[in-house]
């Protein structure tokens, strides 16, 4: 099987006796995979590794053909959604989302347009304290997709949120997944997850 993003025998030496793979796996346009273990087992290790803030100690990566396994996380174009949303205190919430974009004439435009698809249309202005669990997790989905990222890769999405809150964060994903044609990689414990995801991967030992 080939896909849209292909790993080959990726891996990671935390120690003499602590290794994370090697894991192969491939993933297509539009997919999302929920990636599943216990604590401990490399989930966000496997994440880190695929997104380029660790560096593979063995096997390679690659993406629409392209060979990422040593590009830096900007040259990668993925989007990241971590886990507690490493969102900024002291910015507001368009400032964000466009952390990082050029200073262009069409940067406002492309923060609304990111806002728009989470359902925060006219939330900039607004602190992040004064946002919901929820609505902090949606400015964070929103600064990934503001990038305009082939791929996504989300750490424990759900984790904090109530039922209804996790349920509709998913169905965002499921939709951009669909719509913009890209694969999608969640890494839970929430079961809820799985009834979004096209595959489910068990990382163990």
């Amino acid at each position: 099987m080939s896909g849209f993003l292909e790993v080959r025998a990726i891996k990671k030496q935390w120690a003499h006796t602590v290794t994370v793979g090697p894991i192969t796996l491939d993933i297509a346009r539009g997919e999302i995979l929920a990636l599943l273990g216990p604590s401990g087992s490399g989930k966000t290790t496997m994440l880190r590794l695929l997104a380029g803030f660790e560096t593979a100690d063995g096997g390679t990566i690659a993406v629409g053909s392209e060979d990422v396994t040593t590009a830096p996380p900007a040259r990668r174009r993925f989007g990241m959604v971590f886990q507690h949303y490493a969102l900024f205190p002291h910015l507001d919430v368009g400032q964000n989302v466009g952390f990082g974009l050029p200073k262009t004439a069409d940067r406002d435009a492309k923060v609304a347009a990111a806002l728009t698809l989470v359902d925060l249309a006219g939330f900039e202005r607004r602190k992040v304290h004064e946002l919901s669990g929820g609505q902090q997790q949606r400015v964070a989905l929103a600064r990934a997709l503001v990038h305009e990222p082939r791929l996504i890769v989300c750490d424990e999405p759900t984790s904090a949120l109530d039922h209804e809150t996790g349920h509709a964060v998913m169905e965002l994903l499921t939709k951009t997944a669909v719509r913009d044609d890209r694969a999608v990689i969640v890494v839970t414990h929430d079961s809820r997850v799985f009834d979004f995801a096209d595959r489910i991967a068990h990382m163990d030992d």
